[in-house]
């Protein structure tokens, strides 16, 4: 029985707006506003000091550089709302270029980029701070009338525009590379990764669950079930004295009165408690869907083998990452997992794919698509090969099934016996 990190509360909340593209640029205009604010307040300072001490000259003198740099505030709130329409519309373009030639799925990739989210903030404050600034230049001219000049925001203008022209240069590099294969499907597989590790080990042997006494139907609207408040669901367990036990998998189609959770002992929790905890949405998400990025490689990887594409090498470049991540799960516990509670009493339990099924995603559709691809047959048995040599004795049998389909496959459909030895020739590279 392995033990469990406990959830942290925010992580929905956290990998949802992270899924949204909205969020990191209303969040950057609310700090131009602010930012503005105290560097007008920092101007308004500096004038009423120099006052103060009568220095009318010396506010002259930041007059006239204030004035020189109006120009270039003026030009700057101009051109940069353009800017940003010519340069978001070519990336969307590039963006639907991508999805077009690997799957639609990639473009949660633009959506989650921190990059993306971080460049539109930057120049969306730029431009509004621009516009803000631009209300703070006075008409009058005599240095004893004046009682701001904004100085402080000129230099703080200046210093977004610096910092706007880098992250463009971040931006278009970045979108460049989400074009090419190798680098999205790279960033695929370590996100995937990544979920993998969040997730604790599987493996339910030795915890008996009480008698079955309720289930929690599904009131909200049909959807994909994106990810579950495990901390929020275990505390209204323990309120109940029960264990909870979901049924549908992350990444499974709900509809309206389908159960969702089994009660195991106790009373049902309240079905607001459900309502918050368990999120529906109309895509699958990563933040708790252990086989979405392996789903994802083959979608890639099936269209790439498509009569219509016919890109046998793309195919390699998946069952790479695809061999890739069954090696990091190859002796994890997998299957059903236990949430316990403070007091290490068991409160939820969760169903994850378990090695048969992590080994059929990868391998089922690949298989039946590559039987008239030597490159990729003989790319997918080496992968076999190389699993066979880390996987425990347990877990030999799906591996060996697929490895024997995989010959039967190319039996049935190379006809010449010369043809038919070198597919099945294992080779990490396909062909050369």
């Amino acid at each position: 029985m392995s033990e469990h990190r406990r959830p942290r509360v925010l992580s929905p909340l956290r990998e949802h707006l992270r899924d949204t593209f909205w969020f990191a640029p209303t969040a950057g205009l609310v700090c131009a506003f602010v930012l503005w604010a105290a560097a007008a307040t920092a101007d308004a300072a500096i004038v009423d000091l120099l006052r103060e001490r009568r220095a009318y000259d010396d506010i002259g003198d930041l007059t006239a550089i204030a004035e020189d740099a109006k120009t270039i505030v003026t030009t700057v709130s101009q051109a940069m709302l353009t800017f940003i329409g010519v340069v978001f519309s070519i990336s969307l373009v590039a963006v639907q270029m991508a999805a077009g030639q690997l799957t639609p799925r990639v473009v949660r990739i633009f959506v989650r980029s921190r990059i993306s989210k971080l460049t539109l903030t930057v120049f969306l404050s730029t431009f509004l701070f621009s516009l803000l600034v631009m209300t703070s230049y006075e008409s009058e001219a005599e240095p004893e009338r004046v009682t701001a000049v904004p100085l402080v925001q000129s230099v703080v203008t200046l210093m977004l525009v610096g910092l706007s022209l880098l992250l463009f240069i971040a931006y278009v590099t970045t979108t460049l590379r989400m074009m090419q294969v190798g680098p999205v499907v790279d960033r695929i597989t370590r996100e995937a990764l990544r979920v993998l590790a969040r997730q604790p080990a599987g493996g339910t042997e030795g915890v008996a669950l009480p008698p079955e006494t309720g289930r929690v139907a599904h009131r909200g609207r049909a959807g994909v079930l994106r990810d579950v408040h495990v901390a929020r669901l275990v505390r209204a367990a323990r309120r109940r004295g029960a264990v909870l036990r979901l049924i549908p998998r992350i990444g499974d189609y709900v509809v309206p009165g389908t159960p969702v959770l089994a009660v195991h002992g106790g009373r049902p929790p309240d079905a607001g408690i459900l309502r918050s905890a368990v999120s529906v949405g109309v895509d699958r998400i990563f933040h708790q869907d252990v086989a979405f990025g392996l789903r994802q490689l083959v979608d890639i990887a099936l269209r790439a083998m498509s009569a219509a594409v016919n890109d046998p090498t793309t195919a390699v470049q998946c069952l790479d990452r695809i061999v890739q991540f069954l090696a990091v799960v190859a002796a994890r516990p997998l299957g059903a997992v236990v949430h316990r509670d403070r007091r290490g009493a068991v409160r939820l339990v969760q169903a994850l794919p378990d090695w048969e099924d992590m080994v059929d995603l990868g391998f089922a559709e690949l298989r039946a698509c590559a039987a008239g691809s030597p490159q990729v047959t003989r790319r997918m048995l080496a992968g076999l090969d190389d699993l066979l040599l880390l996987v425990p004795e347990g877990r030999r049998e799906p591996l060996l099934r697929h490895r024997a389909l995989v010959e039967e496959a190319v039996a049935r459909t190379v006809a010449q016996p010369a043809d038919r030895a070198f597919a099945l020739e294992p080779d990490r590279q396909g062909i050369g």
